[in-house]
């Protein structure tokens, strides 16, 4: 079984904000297979069901972002879950509005729900997508970063948002399909910054 957790805050007021980009995605996937039958376990939102040939689970904590590995530990505890099968989808500053990347592992660079996650299983070598939402600068300005994720998308980030979770949905089904090396190779940007497919 493959487990993708979308990272982000539970609640009406957090629904829209930069922060929910992971939990934005995996409701687009589950969407998208018909997988809408959510039940509470593991302090999280889950469904499980096929997409294609692969049984996954697809996971949004309800814990806040900083608790998250909370429900990922016992998901991955109580399935027997090898980090391989995990993918994690999450915001980050350090990628343009529009751009995705997968990476194998990785340090949790300063964001609370990565640390959280890599604090439950004990290893920082799990695969995760990140979903960009921009370095957090308003007219140029640095701001305080936890205003900025937790504030919504602008409208010009909106049109760049959505086709990236349309890509990111493309590409956790060919994780799930052919693997990660392939979903790396087809899906990750070229150059920083560019969203391009490698050839």
């Amino acid at each position: 079984m493959k487990l993708i957790v979308g990272l982000g805050n539970v609640g009406t007021p957090y629904a829209e904000t930069r922060h929910n980009a992971g939990f934005m995605v995996v409701q687009k996937l589950a969407e998208r297979h018909g997988l809408t039958s959510a039940k509470g376990r593991f302090h999280a939102s889950v469904v499980e069901g096929m997409i294609g040939s692969e049984k996954v689970m697809l996971m949004l904590p309800t814990t806040l972002m900083n608790r998250s590995g909370l429900a990922v530990g016992e998901a991955v505890r109580f399935h027997r879950l090898d980090p391989a099968d995990i993918m994690v989808v999450v915001d980050d500053t350090a990628l343009p509005t529009g751009a995705i990347r997968i990476k194998s592992s990785g340090g949790a660079g300063g964001h609370n729900g990565l640390a959280d996650v890599e604090r439950a299983l004990g290893v920082a070598a799990y695969p995760r997508l990140r979903v960009g939402i921009d370095a957090p600068l308003v007219n140029g300005r640095k701001i305080v970063l936890s205003d900025y994720v937790l504030s919504p998308f602008t409208d010009e980030q909106r049109m760049l948002l959505q086709p990236a979770i349309t890509r990111a949905c493309d590409a956790l089904e060919c994780w799930i399909a052919r693997g990660l090396d392939a979903a790396m190779n087809a899906f990750n940007p070229r150059t920083p910054g560019s969203n391009a497919e490698p050839k």
